[in-house]
C-alpha cells in the first residue's frame, strides 16, 4: 500500500468557529494547534499547510487554571542591557489585547518554521463576540461540550 500525500492542489480548507468563553487556556489552545497543522483531518500532509482557519471570539473570557492568572509570565526584551520586562497572564488579559494570551500559547504549540507561520496566518482571534467573517459561513465548534474539564466558571 502506498502512503497518501496530498497534492497542493487537493487541498480543502473549512472555517471553524470557537467560543473561547469559560473555556480553559491551554486545552482550548491544543486543539486549535490540531486543527491549524491540518492533524484532524484524514488527509494530512506534514509539510502542507492543509489545516483549516479558525476564528476565535471571546477571548477576553478565556479561563486560567490554579493561580496562572498571577503567575503565569509572558517575558519579553527591549534590546538593551537590562531590558527584560514581563506580565503575567491577568495583566494581558485584563488589558488592552486580551487576544494576545491565545495566540501566545497557539504560537508556542506549533512548529517554529516558514510552514508554522503560514498556519499561524490561519488564526484570528478576537476579545469580543463578533467576527467580521460571517461571509465565510464557519461551522461552530463547541469545545466546552467535547470535554467537562474543558470548561470552568471564572
Amino acid at each position: 500500500m502506498k502512503t497518501f500525500n496530498l497534492k497542493p492542489s487537493e487541498i480543502e480548507k473549512n472555517w471553524i468557529l470557537i467560543d473561547a468563553e469559560g473555556v480553559v487556556l491551554g486545552r482550548l489552545a491544543s486543539q486549535i494547534a490540531l486543527i491549524l497543522r491540518g492533524k484532524t483531518k484524514p488527509t494530512y500532509t506534514p509539510f502542507l499547510d492543509c489545516g483549516d482557519n479558525v476564528i476565535v471570539i471571546n477571548a477576553e473570557k478565556v479561563v486560567l487554571t490554579g493561580n496562572k492568572r498571577n503567575d503565569a509570565m509572558f517575558y519579553w526584551h527591549t534590546g538593551f542591557p537590562g531590558g527584560i520586562k514581563g506580565r503575567s497572564a491577568g495583566q494581558i488579559l485584563d488589558g488592552r489585547f486580551p487576544e494576545r494570551v491565545i495566540i501566545k500559547a497557539v504560537e508556542r504549540m506549533i512548529k517554529r518554521s516558514p510552514l508554522g507561520r503560514r498556519q499561524m496566518g490561519n488564526l484570528r482571534v478576537y476579545a469580543g463576540a463578533e467576527h467580521p467573517h460571517a461571509a465565510q459561513s464557519p461551522v461552530v465548534l463547541d469545545l466546552a461540550a467535547k470535554n467537562a474539564k474543558n470548561k470552568r466558571s471564572a
